[in-house]
């Protein structure tokens, strides 16, 4: 069964809930939780809203934008990248995608492009240069 919405992921039953162990069923059903515990779906809390998080992920992306430039411990920066990929598996959820699908299709469609060196270093994009 493909999941999508936090009530599918939450009918996963770990065991025990919190122990990370790699794997994608594990970190989305620790997000899902998060998500019911805070009941982020109902309307009052404006957690599913996209243009809502959408602005916590750029506040969170400058987080890690600070910590990096400022030259802070690299275990800031990671807790911001963990912040990051918490959000991003929200969204997901926010928005009732299939993101571990929806990961692998992008990722066969990227490997098959080519690098475009630009003035500050590769890309790997659809965009030609003019």
């Amino acid at each position: 069964m493909r999941r999508y919405t936090v009530d599918d992921w939450m009918l996963i039953d770990l065991d025990p809930p919190c122990t990370p162990d790699g794997s994608w069923l594990t970190m989305m059903r620790r997000v899902a939780a998060f998500h019911s515990k805070h009941n982020f779906a109902s309307d009052e809390n404006n957690g599913h809203d996209m243009g809502y998080r959408i602005s916590l992920t750029i506040e969170e992306l400058g987080e890690l934008s600070a910590s990096i430039t400022k030259g802070k411990p690299k275990e800031e920066a990671a807790e911001e990248l963990a912040d990051l990929l918490i959000l991003i598996l929200g969204h997901s959820l926010a928005m009732s995608v299939d993101l571990e699908d929806e990961f692998h299709k992008k990722m066969d469609k990227i490997m098959k492009r080519e690098a475009i060196r630009g003035n500050l270093g590769l890309r790997v994009t659809e965009y030609l240069p003019e």
